[in-house]
């Protein structure tokens, strides 16, 4: 596990709303031997049906959806953002449809009981995915929500996963 040791979620004490939304992530799935990876900057973790879970969201036109579908597990990869922030930038803006951006990124990529994620991360949530749905523009109760992030009608999945475990460094 290169450097990492298991985190219980009860111990776990780090702001999501920094790690996610300002540090970013990255969302890693694996299908038919293949792995790719996108950066985030949506989503949460909580407690759902008594588990303590995350939850993201990934739009239709993302080559990871493919393999999110695909997948039974997905890992949340956060990394030091000063020294990844480049890279992080180059994982959200290039599709691996394109090019093996896994390679070209230079990260180590390794598995935790089948599940991708990358040895430079200082945090892994690796989940087990339990729920998917597609994100109904007629459930949104605030005016401003469609208009403003989807003004193309490209509405995200929402995955829920439960997390099986935390890797920290």
């Amino acid at each position: 596990m290169s450097g990492f040791y298991s985190e219980s979620p009860d111990s776990f004490n780090y702001s999501p709303f920094r790690m996610i939304g300002k540090d970013w992530m990255l969302v890693t799935a694996e299908k038919e031997g293949k792995v790719n990876t996108m950066t985030a900057s949506w989503g949460g973790l909580g407690v759902m049906w008594g588990r303590n879970v995350a939850f993201i969201v990934v739009r239709p036109s993302r080559f990871t959806k493919e393999f999110m579908d695909a997948s039974d597990s997905f890992s949340l990869t956060f990394f030091d953002r000063e020294k990844y922030s480049k890279m992080l930038g180059y994982m959200g803006t290039v599709s691996g449809r394109n090019e093996d951006k896994i390679k070209v990124s230079g990260l180590t990529l390794e598995h935790y009981e089948g599940t991708p994620y990358f040895t430079e991360a200082s945090k892994v949530i690796l989940c087990r995915k339990i729920f998917r749905q597609p994100i109904d523009p007629k459930n949104f109760i605030a005016d401003d929500i469609d208009s403003k992030w989807y003004p193309e009608q490209d509405y995200h999945d929402l995955y829920i996963g439960e997390v099986n475990e935390i890797l920290s460094k």
